[in-house]
Order: C-alpha cells, then structure tokens, then sequence
C-alpha cells in the first residue's frame, strides 16, 4: 500500500473523530434543553501502557478503565506480532 493512503486515512481518522464530538456535544445540548436526564461522563488519557481515567461517576470510570485496558492490552499484541511478523 501506499504511504499517501496511510496519509489520507489518518486524515479522515482525525476528522471523523472530531464529527464525532461536535454531534456529541450537539446531542447533549439538546438534551439539557428538553430538561431530561442526567449528564453522566468521562475521559481517558494513555501515555505509554499507562492510563489516566477521570469521570463523572464511579460506572463510567470503571467502564473507561476496563476499555483502556483492553485497549492497551490489542496494543501490545498488536505490536508484539508486527515485530515478530517483521522481523
């Protein structure tokens, strides 16, 4: 494969995520006008293998951790097998 389309796809990664927040955050508003629900949330930094989770409420920080886990966890598969596959 090319590296223009390696290129091109991290390109429409980047502004796929950032359609995906705008309507994220569009969608909660809405919400807050209707004067429904609660806003529940929360968020997840990984520098290297380690994760930093923060959040609203104790269910969406145990629900981030479990999913920066497992992220981490295909991440170093991932890599270990492209080493290997590579080498």
């Amino acid at each position: 494969m090319d590296q223009a389309f390696f290129n091109m796809l991290g390109v429409i990664l980047v502004f796929a995520g950032f359609f995906i927040a705008f309507i994220a955050i569009l969608l909660w508003i809405f919400r807050s006008v209707k004067g429904g629900g609660k806003v529940k949330g929360g968020g997840a930094v990984i520098i290297g293998p380690f994760p930093i989770v923060f959040g609203t409420d104790k269910e969406s920080v145990r629900v981030l951790l479990l999913l920066s886990i497992a992220l981490i966890a295909i991440l170093l598969v991932f890599m270990a097998f492209s080493y290997f596959a590579f080498k």
